[in-house]
């Protein structure tokens, strides 16, 4: 009965044929895999007697080297159909076809030059959620319970939880650096931010932030203005003035607004500067002792100095566009004339 089912399978190997390659693999599993016929073959060892093992496996082994030999011719009669259905070669002597390439978003080209250029003086990139909650976005910034962008014309509250909003500004992030990090820190924090605003050519209610902190021993206003000088004159230029204007943030004291002179008109007055030829582009100033503590930090032996602009401000400035709501709109005509950034 064993040497009659041999010789059947033996007939089923030489009959096989197989023209593509969902039929190929047909073979394979019917003769080749773990659970072909020839597989069941093997598994049979176990009940032959001793004394027809010997015979009985050497008539597997043959029934095994068959399928496998003719495996390999089906293989190459395959291929072979194959080739000859592919027609004539390609000219290779052709010039190639050139396709179109994209480019960088210009909001992400300037985020990576302005990271790169704090990169380079000792600052690390954090990160943190986008729905905060009223601590890290208000209370250990020092913003009292009766601050304006507390209300709900600034900000977007999460619907039934007055605690849980999305967040205004990447300083959350820079709440929970301090909250986890021991100083010195030294950290930029870019990301998205909202805020419940009348979109125009000035303002968006999404938009996205740069945060700078630095905080150790001996710290003072004058690391933070030659910083931001320094950033100034990598990104737009030696040439580029930088002037600041006392002002005032919950969560720094003294503050300052941080002015550079007109990329649009030179300093000699246009509408984007409203001819002063100056462009706010953020706001900065020394951590207020109250942020520290709140976070954890000995605000007696520790001072800080933060800083935070807006990447789409930046680049406006840099690439003289005079109307934020274009980097939203996906408009081909504005995006192809980025194809060069890196």
């Amino acid at each position: 009965m064993q040497s009659q089912k041999i010789e059947q399978i033996k007939a089923k190997i030489a009959a096989a044929r197989a023209e593509t390659a969902a039929e190929l693999e047909d073979y394979r599993m019917r003769f080749i895999s773990k659970k072909s016929v020839v597989g069941a073959l093997f598994a049979e060892m176990k009940s032959i007697p001793n004394e027809q093992k010997k015979a009985f496996g050497q008539a597997v082994n043959e029934v095994k080297q068959l399928a496998e030999e003719k495996f390999k011719e089906l293989i190459d009669a395959v291929e072979s159909g194959s080739k000859g259905k592919q027609g004539p070669r390609p000219d290779l002597t052709l010039p190639p076809t050139t396709w179109p390439v994209g480019g960088i978003h210009p909001l992400t080209a300037t985020r990576q030059r302005i990271v790169e250029i704090f990169e380079r003086i000792g600052f690390n990139l954090s990160e943190g959620p986008e729905i905060e909650d009223d601590w890290h976005n208000f209370t250990a910034l020092n913003f009292p319970e009766n601050h304006p962008a507390r209300e709900m014309q600034d900000t977007f509250f999460i619907e039934k939880n007055p605690d849980i909003a999305l967040r205004t500004h990447t300083s959350s992030v820079q709440v929970r650096v301090m909250e986890n990090q021991k100083p010195p820190i030294r950290t930029l924090s870019p990301g998205r931010v909202f805020r419940n605003e009348a979109i125009s050519a000035r303002a968006h209610c999404i938009f996205h932030q740069v945060e700078g902190l630095y905080v150790d021993e001996n710290v003072s206003f004058s690391n933070l203005k030659q910083t931001l000088y320094h950033f100034a004159k990598e990104m737009f230029g030696k040439h580029t003035q930088v002037r600041f204007r006392p002002s005032f943030f919950p969560f720094t004291e003294p503050s300052a607004e941080i002015d550079i002179s007109c990329q649009l008109c030179g300093g000699k007055g246009c509408n984007i500067c409203k001819g002063t030829g100056w462009v706010e582009i953020g706001g900065s100033g020394m951590v207020d002792p109250n942020v520290l503590e709140n976070c954890g930090i000995d605000s007696v032996k520790y001072t800080g100095f933060a800083f935070g602009m807006g990447i789409e401000r930046i680049a406006m400035l840099k690439y003289q566009i005079n109307d934020l709501r274009l980097f939203t709109e996906n408009d081909i005509r504005f995006l192809q004339q980025f194809k060069g950034l890196l």
